[in-house]
C-alpha cells in the first residue's frame, strides 16, 4: 500500500570523475565522515520520513480532469518554474564561489591538489549540466495545515489554483514509504534571501576546506570531497527557494535522473507546449512501476481529499467534478470531493 520513496540525502557511491577510470566507492573512510558533516546542518527530525504532512497541489479543473483521467502527475523542469534564482542560480553560484574561494586553496596546500580539486569539481559539475540537468523535474506541493482544513491557502488559490477557479488535491504522505534506491526525492523548501543564499554556500565551502585539511586527503581521493561538496549544494539549490515565496510552505517531489539506474521512470519523459512555449516534462504515471511503487498503488490510495476554489463553491460544481472522477474510473475518490468556503470570488 505505500509509495516507495527516497528521502532527502545522498547515496553514499561515489564515482571518481577521471572518466575511463571510473569506479565505485561505497565506504570509503575518508568519504564517509566527510559526507555526513556536509549533511549535518539538516534538521532531519524537520523532514520526510520523520514527517508527513498533508500536500496539496492547487491546479485548474482541466489540469484536475487530465490527472484523474491518466492518473499522471507532471513534474516540471525547475530551470522553468517562476522562480529563477531556483536550480540554475544555486549551481552556477556554487561553482563560482568555489573558484573564488582562498579558504579552498590553502586547504589543499598546493598547487597539483587545488588543480586535482578543482578539475573534480567541474567534471561532476559539467555531467550534471549536459546529462542530468534537463531531465531533472519537480513537482510542487503545499502544506496543509490541517486534516480537517477544506479551504485551503488563499494565495495558493490566487497564484495556482485559477485563480479560485481551480482545485486542490490533497496527497497523504503516510501513504509514502523510505527506499534508498528511489529517483524520487522528497522534502520541504528553504526559503533564503539572495544574500543568504550566497552566504550558505559560501559557508559550506568554507566548511569544506576545514574538512579537507584536516581529513588529509591524498591527490587521488580528493574527487570524493568535490562529489560530495557538489552534491550537497545540488541538493541545496534545488530545495531554496527566495523568501518572498515563504508563505507557500512547499514541499516538492524531485525526480533526479542519475539515481535512475535502470530507467524505471525514463519512459515517461515527455513536453508540453503551453504559454511559456515548449517544455521537458515528466508525465508521471501513479501506478505500480517496479522498484519504485507498491503493487497496488493507485490515485486512490494516495488522494485524502478534493478541494474546489472559492470560486466554485457550489453543489453544481461539487456534482460536476463527481462525475467527472465517476467517468474516469475514481468513484471512491467522490466521497472525498469538498468545496472551499472562503469568501472570494472573481466573478
Amino acid at each position: 500500500m505505500r509509495m516507495q520513496i527516497y528521502a532527502l540525502g545522498p547515496r553514499t557511491g561515489v564515482r571518481s570523475a577521471e572518466g575511463d577510470g571510473e569506479k565505485m566507492t561505497s565506504d570509503d573512510e575518508l568519504y564517509q565522515p566527510f559526507h555526513r558533516a556536509l549533511w549535518a546542518d539538516l534538521e532531519n527530525g524537520e523532514t520526510f520520513p520523520n514527517k508527513r504532512p498533508l500536500l496539496a497541489h492547487y491546479t485548474s479543473i482541466s489540469t484536475l480532469d487530465a490527472i484523474m483521467s491518466n492518473d499522471e502527475v507532471w513534474f516540471s523542469n525547475p530551470m522553468f518554474m517562476n522562480d529563477v534564482e531556483e536550480l540554475r542560480f544555486g549551481m552556477n553560484e556554487g561553482l563560482h564561489a568555489l573558484l573564488r574561494s582562498e579558504t579552498i586553496r590553502a586547504a589543499c596546500g598546493d598547487e597539483p591538489r587545488y588543480k586535482a580539486l578543482l578539475d573534480a569539481f567541474s567534471g561532476y559539475f559539467n555531467r550534471f549540466a549536459v546529462e542530468h540537468a534537463f531531465d531533472t523535474y519537480i513537482v510542487c506541493l503545499s502544506k496543509h495545515e490541517e486534516p480537517e482544513d477544506i479551504d485551503g491557502r488563499l494565495s495558493m488559490w490566487r497564484g495556482y489554483g485559477g485563480n479560485g477557479d481551480g482545485a486542490a488535491i490533497v496527497f497523504d504522505v503516510s501513504k509514502l514509504a523510505y527506499n534508498e534506491n528511489s529517483p524520487l526525492v522528497l522534502a520541504p523548501v528553504d526559503y533564503l534571501s539572495t544574500a543568504k543564499r550566497r552566504e550558505w554556500i559560501t559557508g559550506k565551502i568554507d566548511q569544506a576546506a576545514g574538512l579537507i585539511q584536516a581529513g588529509a586527503f591524498p591527490i587521488e581521493k580528493l574527487y570524493l570531497a568535490a562529489h560530495a561538496l557538489l552534491e550537497r549544494i545540488k541538493f541545496f539549490a534545488l530545495f531554496t527557494k527566495h523568501d518572498g515565496f515563504r508563505e507557500e510552505q512547499e514541499w516538492r517531489v524531485v525526480y533526479m535522473p542519475e539515481r535512475d539506474k535502470a530507467g524505471k521512470l525514463r519512459d515517461m519523459f515527455n513536453y508540453a507546449v503551453g504559454p511559456r512555449g515548449i517544455e521537458p516534462k515528466l508525465r508521471f504515471k501513479v501506478g505500480h512501476i517496479d522498484g519504485i511503487t507498491a503493487e497496488d498503488m493507485s490515485m486512490e490510495k494516495v488522494v485524502k481529499k478534493i478541494i474546489l476554489g472559492p470560486s466554485l463553491s457550489s453543489d453544481l460544481a461539487i456534482t460536476a467534478v463527481k462525475r467527472m472522477l465517476t467517468k474516469n474510473g475514481k468513484v471512491e475518490l467522490c466521497d472525498r470531493v469538498s468545496a472551499s468556503t472562503t469568501p472570494y470570488r472573481t466573478r
